[in-house]
């Protein structure tokens, strides 16, 4: 039987009493949405995320890998070690049709109808109904027969560039992915096996360049993680040679993903894209008041920034705006790209967040943590399998959080 030792701390008046009775404490800093190994990271381990946070100082992580649950018990016991809070979450991949059809972008600067999706607090350790279980394998597999799909075109134009030149599904599976393979996964397996087979950084650009079907590649050959993203955006992404277009069987539509994230004890939450580097936002994003009603729509009440995409002024604009709507706010850095960045949250200009936005999101990694304590014991948290949110209930879930890390962290 797996062990969580927030089912063991005291009731919730005793641990608030315990945790009042010291007085004024430090805001702490947060990270609330992390991938991690078991889909894809810039980590190689899950301990080496934590290793790397308890140098930053950041004491609240959340996992939020896409479509398993996977590592929740090994991020568990590395909070434990590290005395660092874990929250658990996940993050699904649904599609609005009819936004597909009207080729209305949501949270998917390429793809119109995608929409990213996390579930936040959940249960631990993780359980699914049976039904809605094969769901989420059935996405899981459509997914990995897409990208043998990939790999088998990819294969074939690198075949004819050169016959020393192999991809495939098993072996990128074996050396790059734990279970779950991705486009990004993809990407670093061919820069890797064209540098072991050429070592001249002028026959890597040409190798790269044939494979792409234009001239010039690479700003910097040796920058790998450079390569690997214009790996991914060239050659794999929809006008590159090795695209495979997705198939609707992939993507669950919105309602079902709700209930799947309901299912596990989790808070349905958007994850929001906002302006890319040239201050343009997608359809769905561009008003934050038509935002709000639209997700309010579907019953989401839980937004999340990365803030690393966005300009600060835009950042803290619709941050203030959905918090004082009564929104839960997050922030997280996602680190599921190959790029080195910092663990504690940065905006685009590399800045870390400010006092204000550092509170909010102190407040909404207090409230997760109120709720997995609260589920835990088998009482109601935050939100309801029926999708009920007690909004009205927030300063009492934020002291209550604030209790609930300070034993994880301390004890």
């Amino acid at each position: 039987m797996i062990k969580y030792n927030l089912k063991d701390f005291p009731d919730s008046s005793a641990l608030l009493f315990d945790y009042q009775s010291l007085g004024a404490k430090d805001m702490l800093q947060v990270n609330a949405h992390l991938h991690t190994p078991y889909s894809f990271s810039y980590f190689d381990s899950i301990p080496s995320i934590f290793q790397q946070a308890a140098a930053e100082d950041v004491r609240v992580l959340g996992i939020n890998d896409f479509f398993l649950a996977d590592g929740f018990r090994e991020f568990y016991e590395e909070g434990l070690k590290t005395r660092i809070f874990p929250l658990f979450n996940i993050e699904i991949v649904g599609l609005m049709l009819k936004k597909q059809y009207n080729r209305f972008r949501i949270n998917d600067p390429v793809n119109p109808g995608r929409t990213y999706l996390s579930g936040k607090g959940l249960d631990y350790p993780f359980h699914l109904d049976e039904s809605h279980a094969c769901k989420l394998q059935n996405m899981r597999q459509e997914i990995q027969e897409h990208v043998k799909e990939i790999i088998d075109k990819a294969n074939s134009i690198l075949q004819e560039i050169d016959k020393n030149l192999t991809l495939k599904y098993s072996e990128v599976k074996r050396i790059y992915a734990k279970e779950f393979v991705t486009e990004r996964h993809i990407s670093r397996a061919i820069r890797s096996l064209i540098f072991e087979n050429y070592e001249d950084p002028a026959d890597r650009k040409k190798i790269l360049s044939e494979m792409f079907g234009f001239s010039k590649c690479c700003k910097d050959i040796n920058n790998n993680a450079e390569i690997e993203n214009e790996i991914r955006s060239s050659f794999l992404k929809s006008g590159g040679r090795a695209f495979v277009p997705e198939k609707t069987a992939a993507f669950l539509p919105i309602a079902e993903v709700l209930k799947i994230i309901l299912d596990t004890g989790g808070i349905p939450c958007y994850s929001v894209l906002l302006d890319d580097d040239k201050g343009r936002c997608t359809e769905y994003e561009a008003n934050k008041q038509i935002l709000l009603n639209e997700l309010l729509t579907h019953n989401i009440h839980c937004i999340e920034f990365i803030p690393s995409r966005n300009h600060p002024e835009i950042l803290k604009d619709y941050a203030r705006f959905f918090r004082k709507n009564n929104f839960l706010v997050l922030f997280g850095t996602a680190h599921s790209t190959p790029e080195e960045k910092p663990l504690r949250v940065c905006t685009r200009d590399s800045a870390f967040l400010d006092e204000e936005l550092s509170g909010i999101s102190y407040d909404g990694a207090c409230i997760i943590a109120a709720h997995q304590y609260l589920r835990a014991r088998g009482e109601s948290g935050l939100c309801g399998a029926d999708g009920t949110y007690q909004d009205k209930r927030f300063d009492e879930f934020i002291s209550l959080g604030q209790a609930v890390i300070h034993r994880f962290i301390t004890n």
